[in-house]
């Protein structure tokens, strides 16, 4: 589904065949995807409206207004049949049942980077609240809606929540100011609490692995921090310097070379799409010999959200690995074999990293860097694939389709669906 002023469009993920056109009463500025794929959620914050589409039934729509409340964001529930609508200024979340018509209210929410989490099996919901200079979790039953737990955590300024993968454990953490990590069980019990280092900036991203085993910390002192799901503490740091000497790191370097095309041979004059292709210059990939120097940026310290430490982390869905981009080294993925807890690979491109995703389904990862390529890596090699077309196709984001066979690449005006050919077995 995209988007294109007041108009939903929906097309087939296999051929882009036009499957359906809806009109909504405004700009739309954020869409989703119901669990099941049967409805559309699409909302118009500015005028505080959610209209919500069915695609078995074109005919029927569902229109949410939050009146003077106003919208600031809205999502769907687990089971695709609720929508949760955050009112402005966080004053509450409210919760419309699509079957009952029913509505019920959370009172409080904390408006921080990721104040609401649900455990993958769609049973839980947390939510992060703010009453009387107090942080809060409240963790509700989906099923009903009804509060399971409310307690108080030991934050200064919580930042952010999210559920172990398995739901067994809740992750909480402090703002960059307070370095801090909080361990909860679902009745609320304090499982542990991790500090690495008191006053300088402290965390700035997370991640769980897919098997709930490993917690991976992204931390402003370029250190990535991985706890055990036994005792919760400790057990590596992964270093991101400048310099790579181990001679058991692989590093792919990103060459560009000009192609050398004799245009006097040219019995006509080159069409604008031939002269784009034959003129326009040709990426790959090479090892370069350790030790390696990588380009490495020096925050400026005196100006607000400096460009320093692990601001992305990722794991594959095999558990097996780790990628992370280190915010001083902009250029630089890290690939770190988690079996052997190692560094195993760093790709190192000529443009700054915008966004990497692994394949939902096999260790390969998708690498985009703000051109008209898309960089993918897995154990057997790297592959530069140039994206077809006429203009200069710029890649912000990208996205795997969740079996795996095409992924979705955005620019900021238009969007390309990249198929990938499955190897016969």
């Amino acid at each position: 589904a995209s988007c294109v002023q007041h108009r939903l469009v929906v097309r087939d993920a296999s051929s882009l065949q036009l499957l359906q056109l809806y009109t909504c009463l405004d700009q739309i500025q954020y869409i989703e995807w119901s669990s099941d794929s049967l409805f559309i959620l699409c909302a118009m914050y500015k005028r505080g409206i959610v209209q919500v589409w069915s695609l078995e039934q074109p005919d029927w729509h569902c229109k949410i207004d939050e009146g003077s409340a106003g919208l600031v964001a809205s999502c769907w529930s687990p089971d695709g049949r609720h929508i949760l609508n955050t009112t402005e200024f966080h004053l509450r979340i409210t919760v419309w049942s699509l079957c009952t018509k029913s509505v019920s209210y959370i009172k409080y929410p904390k408006a921080c980077h990721q104040g609401m989490a649900f455990t993958k099996d769609g049973r839980y919901m947390a939510v992060a609240e703010r009453r009387d200079c107090k942080d809060f979790i409240s963790i509700f039953v989906c099923r009903n809606w009804q509060l399971l737990r409310h307690f108080d955590t030991e934050t200064q300024d919580l930042f952010g929540i999210e559920w172990a993968p398995n739901g067994c454990v809740l992750a909480a953490w402090d703002t960059c100011l307070e370095y801090k990590v909080l361990l909860y069980s679902l009745d609320g019990r304090l499982l542990s609490s991790y500090r690495a280092y008191e006053w300088p900036l402290g965390i700035k991203s997370i991640a769980w692995s897919p098997s709930s085993q490993f917690l991976a910390i992204g931390s402003f002192d370029e250190k990535v921090r991985i706890l055990n799901h036994v005792t919760w503490k400790k057990i590596t740091e992964l270093d991101h310097p400048a310099t790579i000497a181990s001679k058991k790191t692989i590093v792919y370097k990103e060459v560009e070379k000009s192609p050398t095309v004799d245009t006097e041979r040219l019995s006509f004059p080159p069409t604008r799409a031939l002269a784009s292709s034959l003129f326009s210059t040709q990426s790959k990939y090479e090892i370069s010999e350790v030790p390696v120097s990588l380009q490495y940026i020096k925050p400026v310290a005196d100006r607000a959200n400096p460009k320093v430490g692990v601001g992305m982390l990722a794991f594959s869905a095999n558990n097996c690995f780790l990628a992370t981009k280190n915010d001083n080294i902009p250029n630089a993925v890290w690939i770190w074999d988690m079996r052997k807890l190692k560094l195993s690979v760093v790709l190192e491109q000529l443009c700054t990293i915008q966004c990497f995703q692994w394949d939902p389904c096999q260790p390969r990862l998708a690498v985009c860097t703000g051109g008209s390529r898309v960089y993918l890596w897995s154990p057997a090699g790297c592959v530069v694939v140039q994206v077809p077309g006429e203009g200069d196709f710029q890649i912000v984001s990208l996205s795997w389709h969740s079996s795996g066979d095409s992924m979705l690449l955005l620019s900021k005006d238009n969007f390309c669906v990249c198929y990938l050919e499955r190897e016969e077995e």
